[in-house]
Order: C-alpha cells, then sequence, then structure tokens
C-alpha cells in the first residue's frame, strides 16, 4: 500500500523516493494558511524539511487506505521547537498522490 511507501521515505528521509508517491499534476493544500502547492513547489519544501534533523516525524498512523484515498495521522516537531498533530488526506490517482491536504493543531 501507498501508505507504507509514504512512511519508509519519511522515516529514511528520502526526498527521491517521497516524490515518486506523487502525481505530476499533485496540488498539495495547507488548510490552515490556505496555501497551495505544485509537486515541484512541494519537493523544495519538504527537501528542506527532511534536511533539517529538527524536523521530526515522531510517530505516524493509517488511519484508512483503497484505491482512491489514504488518511494519516501524525506528530511532528519542527525546527522552531514546535509541535503539532496533523491529520493528512490523500486522494489517489493511478497509484500516487494527486491531492494532499493536511489540517495541523499546534501542541503544547
Amino acid at each position: 500500500m501507498l501508505y507504507e511507501k509514504l512512511a519508509k521515505a519519511m522515516a529514511e528521509r528520502d526526498v527521491d523516493a517521497y516524490g515518486q508517491l506523487l502525481h505530476d499534476d499533485a496540488k498539495i493544500i495547507f488548510h490552515k494558511s490556505g496555501n497551495q502547492f505544485t509537486k515541484n513547489d512541494w519537493l523544495a519544501m519538504a527537501a528542506g524539511m527532511m534536511e533539517n534533523p529538527k524536523f521530526i516525524n515522531e510517530s505516524s498512523r493509517c488511519v484508512y487506505e483503497n484505491d482512491e484515498i489514504l488518511v494519516s495521522h501524525e506528530f511532528n516537531s519542527y525546527p522552531d521547537d514546535t509541535r503539532e498533530a496533523v491529520m493528512v488526506v490523500c486522494m489517489l490517482k493511478d497509484g500516487q498522490i494527486i491531492r494532499m491536504e493536511t489540517g495541523a493543531t499546534p501542541l503544547s
């Protein structure tokens, strides 16, 4: 399933493997800010996060996955010493992520 590949790419901080999971027409949307990113824009941002040892994906679990949708929940720590619980919803097309939307809740 796609979730395992996504989790492996994140754990290994492998931007190339992560990028292969995104459809060329992928759109990434941050619910909190409303910002939208193309695949290339998002990969540049993801590379910066993965290269920074202070970005930590503390835990992740697959809530649900089928051929059309993937829902996961994560706890992340960021370089600015903040933490968030993040719900990630991905619409899938041809075995890749075509649309990803995140919802984040700050943790104290």
